[in-house]
């Protein structure tokens, strides 16, 4: 009798645990509309659907999301569609959400589906980080560089195609095809329906929306819903990956230089060799990230973005996806290293000269569009607390510093550079009216702040200081004021 009752208790034992172990292994529910996406994708473009698969969007529902620790979660919404909290994030999800708004929306199999996925979209679930890019230089980065005549003049002297004309060149207006793979690659283009084509599929034929300034990914993109900026920079499509977002190289496809050297400069600092070095031991999935623990030498997404936390919980800094509110200084694509700008919009500044520049060609501040030193001593103080959470308190006041002091120093190299120029313009050696980047003096004088002065700051930044001595920084910049002062000379030479 004992014998049967526990041979009876084994086998309801087993019945249990082979029921729990099949709710435990049930995969999370998929809507219709995107189950009848797959089942197309996964022949028409087999290698999406299987990054989907890989993605932690196609693993856990919003609705399960949301129940992590705040800490813990990745989502930031608190009220989330009934319809579509209980099923994965697919394709229908992302791609069918705020049809309305969208100008590529298009009949799909009799569904309303757009191309382009922006952050209106991805907001649904991460408004707090769709609010919060919108307030970043990136996602400007496109109209700030449309909208400022003086770029756009830079522009034109790198892309324009230049024709001989007997001793002299004539630099046409550069097309379209070749802005979108140079410097709208990464600023962003303008996507716009501009009518419909027909395309044959293994579906059938079907009608899909022509756009102009598409393909791209670029951070400041103006998208169909009216929206700037897509997210998938970052978190590349489609598996959407935490770690490709933390890693350094996600970062190196635009900062890599010699305008926007933060990638190699940081390859090359103690920071960079460390996490070359030790990064396969790291768990670039945690979150929070955990200092010490997780990871130990920053990458860009762990000073510049991410939730960090001390061993105990504690923690270090905030989430941000606004990028420069840890930043008290903008060190890239100026004449002069200057605060921060107070809006993401760059292109509503005027300095006392009337140029769309932070500064005057003299380094005088527009000090009503940038931001105080209240604001500049907040940012310094959120980075420097990520800094203290490896380094002593006075490790980091000296990295500071001497930072703070190559940007005085820089900038005055800059300015010297800058007075040679004057020089030139004033006794009539070069013409500023048209360009100030078309004659060689003047390219000379752009070498000297758009990559010798951006090497020589973000070097001192990242602490990766030979980049910013003798590769591409402060032997560079003296050289390039010589070279400068020599060719001053020469043009006075010749006029006689």
């Amino acid at each position: 009798m004992a014998q049967r009752i526990i041979l009876q208790g084994f086998l309801l034992s087993a019945i249990l645990f082979a029921v729990l172990g099949d709710a435990l292994c049930q995969e999370p529910p998929i809507s219709d509309t995107s189950q009848d996406c797959i089942s197309c994708h996964v022949d028409a473009t087999p290698a999406l659907v299987e990054d989907w698969k890989k993605s932690v969007h196609a693993k856990v529902t919003p609705a399960d999301a949301l129940k992590k620790s705040e800490l813990q979660r990745k989502i930031s919404a608190t009220n989330l569609p009934k319809e579509t909290a209980g099923f994965v994030v697919g394709c229908a999800e992302c791609h069918t959400v705020n049809a309305g708004a969208h100008k590529d929306t298009f009949d799909h199999n009799d569904v309303k589906t757009h191309v382009t996925v922006t952050p209106k979209d991805c907001g649904v679930c991460h408004p707090t980080e769709a609010s919060q890019f919108d307030k970043n230089l990136m996602s400007h980065a496109w109209t700030n560089l449309v909208k400022n005549p003086l770029y756009q003049s830079l522009v034109k002297s790198v892309n324009g195609v230049q024709t001989l004309k007997g001793l002299r060149t004539q630099t046409a207006e550069p097309d379209e095809k070749t802005n979108a793979e140079s410097c709208n690659h990464c600023h962003g283009t303008a996507v716009e329906v501009v009518g419909k084509e027909r395309k044959s599929t293994d579906q059938g034929d079907m009608e899909f929306p022509k756009l102009s300034g598409w393909p791209n990914q670029g951070v400041g993109r103006s998208n169909p819903d009216g929206t700037t900026g897509p997210c998938n920079p970052c978190h590349s499509r489609h598996q959407f990956s935490l770690q490709v977002a933390r890693k350094p190289y996600t970062c190196s496809q635009c900062h890599k230089g010699p305008d926007v050297p933060a990638y190699k400069a940081y390859e090359v600092s103690k920071h960079g060799n460390l996490q070359s070095s030790l990064a396969a031991e790291w768990n670039f999935k945690e979150v929070p990230w955990t200092v010490g623990k997780d990871f130990s030498a920053p990458t860009c997404a762990a000073c510049h973005a991410s939730l960090l936390v001390t061993g105990d919980g504690q923690v270090v800094a905030e989430r941000t996806h606004q990028m420069n509110d840890r930043l008290p200084w903008r060190i890239l694509g100026l004449i002069y290293a200057a605060p921060h700008p107070i809006s993401p919009d760059t292109s509503i500044i005027k300095n006392k000269d009337g140029m769309p520049l932070p500064t005057t060609l003299r380094n005088e501040p527009a000090t009503e569009y940038l931001i105080g030193p209240d604001e500049q001593a907040k940012r310094r103080e959120t980075m420097q607390k990520v800094c203290r959470s490896c380094h002593s308190g006075d490790w980091v006041a000296g990295h500071w510093e001497r930072f703070e002091h190559t940007i005085k120093t820089s900038n005055q190299m800059v300015l010297t550079a800058t007075e040679i120029l004057t020089k030139a313009w004033e006794e009539k050696l070069a013409d500023n009216k048209e360009s100030l980047f078309d004659e060689a003096i003047e390219k000379q004088w752009v070498e000297q702040w758009l990559f010798h002065a951006n090497s020589t700051r973000f070097a001192s930044a990242m602490m990766g200081a030979d980049y910013g001595a003798f590769d591409s920084g402060r032997w560079h910049m003296s050289k390039s004021i010589q070279d400068m002062l020599d060719r001053l000379k020469f043009l006075r030479a010749t006029k006689k």
